[in-house]
């Protein structure tokens, strides 16, 4: 049971617990109405309270961020090999293998997903609550709340500086320059039920790229985005002229080069949304992506790909 505590500080004696719920401990409206109404959840020095109660100066408040209700829709379990690479009472960071998907979808039916493996090694009622999610062909670091609470936290911060994702990527051909940002809205492609295009009218889109190492017609590639369009580093990439390897909606399919789009999601850095702490998490390139480069780089570019 995760349990968020706070000892009351002198200059909040006579607060009510609703207003340190909202004010100090950053819980949303929808939240705290959840807790006023969710039986024994709140607990001054021990005591179940209301969210009415006046504190006083010294007392302990401890409230469970459990969900208590079930979701809408239960993920199938499946045994699904997917490895954690960090993980406390509130938060983990799985390291999503190629060809699973975040939750189950009626375009993909069958296929495994991160839902059903945590379902399957945590049990049927735990709540899945993805903060960020990577497309089904992209591998690596994917970070799951284990509350709604957690996840409000860290959806807010999401797309900033207290959030930063960084990706590997190997495309084809070298962008020029080969250090820049692209900046250009995404939108549907209406010739199309899942892919997306640069269009005036989209939504604004901002990934950073720069150039780690070139080899036989690739180009390993650090990416950064600052805003989390659907499919966004795949679109940027080809609209730079140099789609992903391996991509099939927006490049060309070449499972003799690489049987999906070669991206990897390898690092993320955050605070913590309850403790401050500072995380940096990382995961190795996947071995598919380590072959291409194998073979595809010239001798002496190990260290840039490193």
């Amino acid at each position: 049971m995760a349990v968020i505590t706070r000892i009351i500080p002198p200059e909040e004696d006579g607060a009510a617990v609703r207003h340190i719920l909202r004010a100090k401990l950053h819980f949303s409206s929808h939240a705290v109405s959840r807790l006023a109404h969710g039986g024994e959840c709140i607990f001054v020095n021990g005591v179940p309270v209301h969210t009415p109660y006046v504190l006083r100066a010294g007392d302990v408040l401890a409230v469970e961020t459990e969900d208590r209700r079930p979701p809408r829709a239960a993920a199938v379990p499946g045994n699904w090999p997917l490895p954690v690479a960090w993980e406390d009472e509130h938060l983990l960071i799985v390291n999503k293998p190629a060809g699973m998907t975040a939750h189950a979808s009626n375009f993909l039916p069958g296929t495994p997903t991160v839902a059903g493996a945590l379902a399957w090694t945590r049990g049927a009622d735990f709540i899945f609550h993805p903060v960020s999610r990577l497309d089904k062909g992209t591998t690596g670091l994917m970070a799951v709340a284990k509350s709604g609470y957690v996840h409000d936290l860290l959806r807010r911060v999401l797309h900033t500086q207290a959030f930063r994702r960084e990706y590997r990527a190997v495309c084809l051909g070298c962008p020029a320059p080969e250090r820049g940002t692209v900046d250009a809205p995404i939108g549907r492609d209406e010739s199309s039920a899942v892919a997306r295009r640069v269009r005036p009218d989209g939504a604004g889109a901002v990934s950073h790229y720069e150039v780690l190492a070139k080899g036989e017609g690739v180009s390993l590639l650090a990416l950064r985005p600052e805003t989390g369009r659907t499919h966004q580093l795949r679109v940027h990439m080809a609209y730079l002229g140099c789609p992903l390897a391996g991509d099939w909606l927006y490049g060309t399919e070449d499972p003799g080069l690489i049987p999906r789009p070669a991206l990897h999601s390898c690092a993320l850095t955050l605070a913590h949304p309850v403790t401050g702490e500072q995380l940096e998490v990382s995961a190795p390139l996947p071995e598919d992506m380590q072959k291409l480069l194998r073979e595809r780089f010239l001798p002496g570019t190990e260290a840039e790909i490193e």
